[in-house]
């Protein structure tokens, strides 16, 4: 085929311009996932090469540690020497004290909205476990799902307006929480979904249980008892294969142990594995 020298040299930009876009396409998509922790703090994720934290709310108390202004001015200060962001908030007090029952539980919703907005973080995971389980084997809890329910709503346009989500946590079903979300009914109410306490726990399948819940998780918790994820490689396989389906783009916080005692060398493991498995 014979090609004038204007077609060749169009062509030719063409099939350059195209291949210059293949390593940013190709970045794009590996950055829809940013990995954390909560099982080590914003300089020793840093060392690790994760991309942020998530933090704790703090004891039971009047007044919770994370609504102190000067743990957010601390909080801030390591958030700008490591470079990187807190990813969320957890409210694991309510384990011990629990949402749908404390008469403190409100004020501390309250007081972890605020603190989540004055520090830009947009996930505030709302744990539901031990004595907080809404579940009694694998039942619901009439009264607390509806006691929950209501505190869920109650707080749910304060976090609206502060830009803010209530993130979840819980041992129920897909099907269980669907009925939960159903029953708040609003967009600042979301799951924050575990898959070690679905899969392994509870002996869900979580992949389809992720699918189910499309659109409905706002952030991840992966984590493998004792041992380091990718001693697991199938299972998270067949996890962030799920993940992937139904386009999250979002955070994976590492819930990890330590086998070698060396926090920041066993977050890198765990935090390199995550990566590979979403590349």
């Amino acid at each position: 085929m014979n090609l004038t020298r204007r077609t060749f040299i169009r062509q030719t930009s063409a099939v350059l311009t195209a291949a210059a876009l293949l390593p940013k396409t190709a970045h794009a998509a590996q950055a829809k996932i940013k990995v954390g922790a909560c099982v080590v703090g914003l300089e020793a994720a840093k060392q690790a090469g994760l991309d942020g934290v998530q933090i704790r709310s703090g004891n039971a108390a009047d007044e919770l540690d994370i609504f102190k202004a000067e743990t957010r001015a601390r909080y801030r200060e390591q958030m700008r020497t490591a470079g990187l962001p807190i990813c969320s908030l957890m409210m694991g007090l309510f384990n011990d004290f629990p949402l749908a029952t404390d008469p403190r539980a409100p004020a501390w919703l309250t007081q972890c909205i605020a603190a989540a907005q004055d520090l830009g973080i947009a996930n505030i995971l709302v744990a539901f476990f031990a004595k907080g389980d809404l579940q009694s084997g694998k039942q619901i809890k009439a009264d607390e799902f509806a006691a929950a329910v209501r505190r869920l709503k109650d707080a749910a346009p304060r976090a609206k307006d502060a830009g803010v989500t209530l993130a979840v946590e819980n041992m129920l079903s897909a099907e269980q929480n669907l009925r939960l979300l159903e029953a708040v009914n609003h967009e600042s109410v979301s799951l924050y979904y575990d898959v070690f306490n679905t899969g392994k726990t509870q002996q869900y399948d979580s992949p389809a249980e992720i699918r189910l819940l499309k659109g409905r998780i706002s952030q991840f918790h992966y984590k493998n008892g004792p041992r380091y994820l990718d001693e697991d490689k199938a299972y998270f396989e067949a996890v962030s294969a799920a993940v992937k389906d139904v386009g999250y783009n979002g955070w994976v916080v590492l819930e990890t142990s330590s086998p070698s005692r060396n926090a920041v060398a066993d977050a890198k493991r765990n935090g390199d594995f995550v990566r590979a498995l979403f590349a």
